[in-house]
């Protein structure tokens, strides 16, 4: 019981500040701007679901998938980071909403919504590259003794659960939160919080290029 515990602990407090449901409950909400409330509560809801599965694969398989293709960490973290720091990019360019619009919604089919609830809702923007290269750490360096490696894979899954459960509840009352806080402060923390995603995934790239570089031989000059 105690690696169960441990297990669940360290999933959430290593994955949750950097999923941070609430502090992308404003980008969600700036992208879902012109769905009803009903269509975010179903996106919501996939999106908790997709990130169980992303968190969970990336836990359990993730490091023997980079593996079978030769990839290292630090160039997921590259490659992430880029298409972290450009979907931040591209909210930040994005113009204010018209007022006049702002009860026009999209009749948009299930299917379509599903498609939007993988890229780019949940990747990159609720569990992104750092959250993926944290969750494939964690997994290759959990102990994988015969005693507690099932604990820890079910302390893995309730932790990815309950940060799963945040998202949704996070993204799900968006809306609420913007009528708490008006439009002028919601359209200010979207903005801080697009600029620290075009942030979070420079310092992204800059650790695996860190990475990269540290691993390069070192070469010597002739005395």
């Amino acid at each position: 019981m105690p690696q169960l515990l441990k297990s669940t602990l360290l999933v959430l407090t290593a994955l949750f500040p950097i999923v941070n449901p609430l502090g992308s409950a404003p980008l969600f909400l700036s992208l879902t701007r012109y769905y009803t409330a009903d269509q975010r509560m179903i996106l919501s809801r996939r999106i908790a679901l997709n990130s169980i599965a992303l968190i969970v694969a990336s836990y359990f398989v993730g490091s023997h998938i980079l593996d079978f293709f030769g990839i290292s960490i630090p160039v997921v973290q590259v490659g992430g980071g880029m298409v972290l720091a450009s979907t931040g990019w591209a909210l930040l360019k994005q113009k204010d909403e018209d007022d006049t619009k702002a009860g026009v919604h999209r009749n948009v089919d299930t299917n379509d919504l599903f498609q939007k609830a993988f890229y780019p809702l949940t990747l990159p923007l609720t569990v992104g590259p750092g959250s993926i290269s944290v969750a494939i750490t964690l997994g290759a360096n959990d102990p994988h003794h015969e005693h507690s490696i099932l604990y820890s894979m079910i302390g893995a899954v309730i932790g990815a659960v309950l940060i799963a459960g945040t998202v949704f509840l996070c993204y799900a009352f968006a809306d609420r939160l913007a009528e708490v806080l008006g439009a002028t402060s919601m359209a200010v923390i979207m903005r801080l919080s697009s600029f620290l995603l075009v942030c979070i995934g420079t310092q992204i790239i800059w650790n695996g290029l860190s990475a990269m570089l540290k691993s390069l031989p070192a070469t010597g000059h002739p005395g």
